[in-house]
């Protein structure tokens, strides 16, 4: 019986595999399927190696402080989250390597080499100083995807002020509400972004946000649309622009921060469906460890890839995999400001030509617009520097699947779907592109190191093939500490449901166990 694209019943049939291409594993980062048996035989230790990949200022004391549903992780180490992801690169042969590779939609581009970024941070994170930025103060970030964002809460990481980023598109009420909720002692924001070749008045949205009153002290402006923006309104005494501010402090350094590996490194606000945003809280050591690892395993990263995830900061997605995983990893990482149909509907594969992009990790919505769009747009653009796809957001359908690896990846491209969440900080189940075998539309097997389950209603296993409640039940370094301010609330919203296991909120039909192979997963991604 043929069952229609999209419905459960279709990924449940679908038998085409794909295993990993010829050749591929060959380089690979991980190519050992003993791999999983070893992280169940003792998780700790499996989690403490990835951890050893990063510098400590201190070695922890215990891998993990375990008091469902309170978590600690690499208990008594001490590190700084912009050092790992920018000093220890920067004073290395990777100086002159580019890390991040901007283009913004009017087609400006700018190239920022881990020196480059080295010295931006310390600018900034000095400029923050001047204002009253101290360790444990809180930031918010209003920006366009313009390198200042990632150079701002890479300097608010240096300092030790957990950052909150705001997605650009929220409105003066939504900006205003997080504002409030983190109590943001400074908000960085730009004069205007871009859309779709109109302009996005940021820096109006602030001051409507901060007209009622608010624990902001200063707002900090980068001039990004310059003439093209409306003239801003720049308020004595609280108002400065970004570019003055760093003049102020060419030149400067300041040491990194030593903080606890479970200080917060940001809060990040996910809406609920009922109530107020949630502030969703990640630390440093752990969050560091698992996105770093991810990102190595998962993209099978390489010091000669160009990796480009289509996310906007504004999101988990991009934190983790546009600024700390791969910065942690000391990547080459791609920024673009823009949509992928302005001027024209062959935007992102442009820039995977004009950039040798290796790597592209983008979403399922987009590819399915893709399609729609029909094949005159990649076909416009030489795209066999592609070796590996990844898909971040949403299930995707086996069709849009099949389509991106045959006509994107040209048939040679392992795509790794994956499922996570922005409470969970870090993917958590994926494919290892040398490693498993390759089922359209399916996510397949929790990682190393993740224990997850399908439960039915009272909480027990439901076996293969079975519909139920996605579960986690055991801790992970990257998982939410949290909720910022209310912790009752994370209690009740992600333990309470099924005792002692973290509760993903996906259930239904949708759901697949592991084991079947098949997981078609709901996500805040």
């Amino acid at each position: 019986m043929q069952h229609p694209e999209g419905t459960i019943e279709a990924l449940l049939t679908e038998e085409r595999r794909y295993p990993p291409p010829d050749g591929f594993s060959e380089r690979a980062n991980v190519t050992d399927p003993g791999i999983y048996r070893r992280a169940d035989t003792d998780l700790e230790e499996f989690w403490a190696t990835a951890a050893r990949d990063l510098d400590w200022f201190k070695p922890w004391d215990r891998v993990l402080e375990w008091n469902v549903p309170w978590a600690k992780w690499f208990v008594g180490g001490e590190l700084n989250v912009a050092y790992n992801c920018v000093d220890r690169h920067a004073h290395t042969w990777r100086k002159t390597k580019a890390a991040i590779i901007w283009e913004g939609e009017p087609g400006d581009t700018r190239v920022l080499t881990y020196w480059d970024l080295y010295r931006e941070i310390n600018r900034a994170a000095v400029a923050l100083q001047a204002l009253g930025v101290r360790k444990g103060d809180r930031v918010a970030l209003y920006m366009p995807m313009i390198p200042e964002l990632p150079i701002a809460m890479l300097a608010c990481a240096r300092l030790g002020a957990p950052h909150s980023v705001v997605f650009g598109g929220f409105s003066p009420e939504a900006l205003r509400d997080r504002i409030n909720d983190c109590e943001a002692k400074v908000v960085v924001t730009a004069d205007a972004g871009y859309r779709r070749g109109g302009l996005v008045p940021l820096k109006e949205n602030v001051d409507q946000a901060l007209k009622e009153g608010s624990c902001a002290e200063h707002v900090v402006v980068v001039r990004r649309a310059g003439p093209a923006a409306r003239e801003v309104a720049m308020q004595a005494g609280r108002d400065v622009w970004w570019h003055d501010l760093m003049a102020e402090h060419d030149g400067a350094v300041v040491e990194p921060e030593t903080v606890d590996a479970e200080h917060p490194l940001y809060i990040l606000y996910t809406s609920g469906t009922t109530g107020k945003p949630k502030g969703v809280l990640h630390t440093s050591g752990g969050y560091l460890t698992g996105t770093m690892l991810t990102t190595k395993w998962i993209f099978d990263l390489k010091d000669d890839d160009v990796y480009w995830c289509t996310a906007d900061i504004g999101w988990v997605t991009g934190h983790s995999y546009i600024v700390y995983g791969p910065l942690a990893n000391g990547a080459s990482t791609v920024m673009y400001e823009g949509t992928p149909d302005y001027p024209d509907k062959d935007r992102f594969w442009h820039i995977v030509a004009k950039y040798g992009v290796t790597i592209l990790y983008t979403a399922p919505t987009a590819i399915r617009t893709f399609m729609r769009w029909g094949m005159e747009y990649p076909q416009r653009h030489d795209l066999t520097s592609l070796r590996l796809l990844g898909t971040v957001g949403e299930p995707i359908n086996p069709e849009a699947w099949v389509w991106y690896h045959e006509h994107i990846g040209g048939g040679r491209c392992p795509v790794v779907d994956t499922w996570w969440q922005t409470e969970t900080g870090m993917i958590l189940i994926s494919p290892l592109p040398a490693v498993t075998t390759l089922k359209p539309g399916s996510a397949t097997l929790a990682l190393p190191g993740v224990d997850a389950d399908i439960v039915d209603e009272q909480g027990n296993s439901v076996g293969m093939g079975r519909g139920g409640y996605l579960v986690l039940k055991k801790p992970w370094p990257a998982m939410l500490r949290t909720i910022w301010g209310d912790p009752d609330r994370y209690v009740q919203n992600y333990w309470s449901r099924f005792p002692g296991m973290y509760f993903t909120g996906a259930a239904h039909a949708e759901m697949l166990t592991a084991t079947s192979g098949s997981w078609g997963v709901s996500t805040t991604c």
